[in-house]
């Protein structure tokens, strides 16, 4: 039996918390679709204006956590990237992202505005604008 290396499970690490920020995003877009959908059924059904407003606000909410998720994401796989690089002595096993806070795309805003989450939700608010404008 072949032991792995401490490099390759420094890796696995890393990448079982890639894939839940991953799925996590996923889970962000769906709930964000369900509220959303809910509220606008009963602006709908009660024609109340005030349900489509409401809904805003967990599309902002939604968006600033997906964001941060993606944030967290492109961070640690900046850390992927630095431990494939290191030789096996120097594995530490160490998953503290902060050294990659100030990469370019690593950034809390610059997550928030990719172009993957300005256009679900960017379009998801003309969506919800549109919808606001039949329901009158």
């Amino acid at each position: 039996m072949m032991e792995t290396s401490n490099k390759h499970k420094h890796l696995e690490f890393i990448q079982a918390s890639i894939n839940r920020m991953s799925g996590n995003l996923f889970l962000l877009k769906g709930w964000s679709i369900t509220l959303i959908a809910a509220l606008f059924a009963l602006a709908a059904k009660d024609t109340n204006k005030a349900y489509i407003l409401i809904a805003f606000f967990p599309l902002f909410i939604f968006w600033t956590l997906d964001g941060y998720f993606l944030c967290q994401e492109r961070r640690f796989r900046a850390l992927y990237e630095h431990v494939r690089q290191l030789k096996e002595n120097d594995i530490d096993f160490s998953m503290d992202t902060r050294a990659f806070r100030s990469a370019p795309r690593a950034t809390w805003l610059s997550a928030t505005m990719s172009r993957t989450l300005l256009v679900y939700y960017a379009g998801l608010a003309l969506i919800m604008l549109a919808l606001a404008q039949f329901i009158r």
